[in-house]
């Protein structure tokens, strides 16, 4: 039989408002999930799993980590051809990038969530979680890396990004736009993933790995407080291109001297950081300096593949590599 696993994590599709506390707080089982959709759908291939209860900002490395195990022990089953991990909108596309990177199979792994509790109209969460199954069921999905599904679109963990704090569509990727959709019955890819990262690394986290976002006239005090902290890298979103204050550049100097690894993107939402300028704390001067360039990446993705690469042993070389895919 080909089953799917539906692993819940929480977040605001298993949520209604508490008229005592006056918020959305957990409240829908799995198991009423499930009931759910086994009335208004076919679906009879459904095994649901209940890792955790957790609002999204709950959800930290650790748990990433423990997800992945979770997930490994279905995938590795064969009689289930694909996994959804039900999941918070707010972390959604970190847990979705860190599996990702160290994720290797060809079954997929789609993940989910909502952007409206239970409680309120027009709740998007059950349509979210019958795409997300169709797409898991989808010969069309193998290979394709791990997914995030929503509003219909299907968009690539290394690629999308939350863009809205309101809008159902708010799960978007700004350069290359979503994969595919689901119209109907259908399951409609429209490209692959031609720049697909395997990186073959092992499941890991390290929790010395800090994410810091520049702006005009910033120095490195921060900087200077995470080394002393014993901070093991530092992802800086810079600005433009890849580009810095000057008054940070001895702090970043320092940082790296001490062997701790900075890595820089832009904070802008699209294109890449190239050593283009070679003033003091332009790309080139910082790439002199001993940092390492993350490609497209926004800070926060950048964060989770330095924090994997590193506690997998990775240093300055092998970083550039990493990030260079």
């Amino acid at each position: 039989m080909n089953k799917v696993a539906l692993v819940f994590t929480g977040g605001t599709i298993a949520m209604k408002v508490s008229s005592k506390l006056q918020g959305a707080v957990p409240s829908v089982t799995p198991d009423e999930l499930i009931a759910t959709l086994a009335a208004v759908t076919d679906f009879d291939n459904l095994v649901a799993y209940e890792f955790s209860k957790l609002p999204s900002p709950y959800i930290d490395p650790m748990k990433m980590y423990e997800l992945k195990n979770v997930i490994d022990g279905f995938v590795e089953l064969d009689d289930f051809v694909g996994v959804v991990v039900v999941h918070g909108t707010d972390t959604l596309e970190e847990t979705a990038f860190y599996l990702d990177v160290v994720y290797d199979g060809s079954k997929p792994i789609v993940l989910t969530g909502s952007m409206k509790n239970a409680s309120e109209l027009g709740y998007d969460g059950l349509t979210n979680l019958v795409s997300s199954i169709q797409v898991a069921m989808s010969d069309a999905s193998k290979n394709q890396g791990v997914l995030v599904v929503m509003n219909y679109e299907i968009n690539a963990a290394c690629e999308v990004t939350k863009t809205h704090t309101l809008n159902l569509d708010t799960f978007k990727s700004f350069e290359f736009g979503p994969l595919g959709i689901i119209d109907g019955d259908d399951v409609l890819y429209y490209r692959s993933i031609i720049m697909r990262r395997v990186y073959g690394l092992k499941n890991a986290y390290n929790l010395n790995t800090y994410l810091l976002k520049a702006y005009a006239g910033m120095n490195g005090d921060v900087i200077d407080y995470y080394v002393e902290k014993g901070a093991k890298g530092i992802v800086i979103e810079a600005l433009g291109r890849g580009n810095l204050p000057p008054l940070m550049i001895e702090s970043i100097k320092n940082a790296i001297s001490n062997d701790v690894a900075i890595v820089i993107v832009s904070r802008c939402y699209g294109g890449r950081v190239l050593d283009t300028y070679g003033y003091l704390g332009g790309g080139k001067d910082l790439v002199n300096a001993g940092c390492i360039l993350g490609g497209n990446l926004n800070g926060q993705k950048a964060r989770i593949l330095l924090m994997i690469g590193l506690e997998n042993g990775l240093r300055h070389d092998s970083l550039i590599q990493l990030f260079s895919r």
